[in-house]
């Protein structure tokens, strides 16, 4: 994998989900090349909690574990998640689990052992799925490598913030995208006040040709839908 595609992945938060403490570990200290930010989980529980709490981008996850297996783990985030990146792990190549794993919407599936041409196959399909440019609004295309909007013939920059704001609520579309995770996406560890916030989203909506940013009161934003 070229450099440019490496520093791409760097600043994306994976989860490891392994209930073999060696298997898990080999795993993690590969994934730790390509990303900055790793978390590992012992089984579908403690995977669970930690996506609560962090919110990876991508997941990386064995089907078969004790307690809470790959396939419950993947369904409670499915109930509220659409978006995330979801890798699974297996021993077998039968097909017992084919059908959950297409309802519940499975980016790529890894047939055990991994190694190095298997992981690079799945982070490029990723990599190359999330750089596309997203249809945000009706002819209106946000493109995420080269941080632009496209509008009718027109080209319209962005900054880096608010490319990841279109960007959270593209993944968020027919949900709402809530202040306290946009505080957390894109102010960090700053406090994101009330007048930085409404600052913010007055400086895009001006920005854009279409005003495609909806507010929800009381609860955060949402795009603006079409057909």
């Amino acid at each position: 994998m070229d450099e440019k595609l490496l520093e791409q992945l760097k600043s994306i938060p994976i989860l490891c989900v392994e209930d073999e403490d060696g298997i898990r570990q080999i795993i993690v200290e590969t994934l730790k090349y390509y990303f900055d930010e790793v978390y590992e989980a012992k089984d579908g529980e403690e995977a669970y909690e930690i996506y609560q709490e962090y919110r990876p981008k991508i997941i990386l996850s064995d089907i078969q574990m004790k307690n809470c297996n790959g396939i419950e783990f993947v369904k409670k985030i499915r109930k509220e998640d659409s978006s995330t990146t979801i890798f699974m792990l297996t021993a077998y190549s039968n097909e017992e689990y084919l059908v959950d794993l297409i309802n519940l919407n499975i980016n790529h599936f890894i047939l055990k052992p991994l190694n190095l041409k298997k992981l690079n196959e799945a982070l490029l399909k990723f990599l190359n799925r999330t750089l596309e440019p997203v249809e945000i609004y009706e002819g209106m295309y946000l493109d995420l490598q080269k941080r632009e909007i496209n509008y009718n013939n027109e080209t319209i920059s962005l900054r880096k913030r608010e490319k990841e704001f279109l960007q959270l609520l593209y993944e968020k579309k027919g949900s709402i995208l809530s202040y306290e995770q946009i505080e957390d996406e894109l102010w960090g560890e700053k406090e994101m006040t009330s007048h930085a916030l409404k600052s913010f989203i007055k400086d895009l909506r001006h920005k854009l040709p279409v005003n495609v940013i909806k507010n929800v009161p009381q609860e955060g934003y949402t795009l603006a839908k079409f057909d």
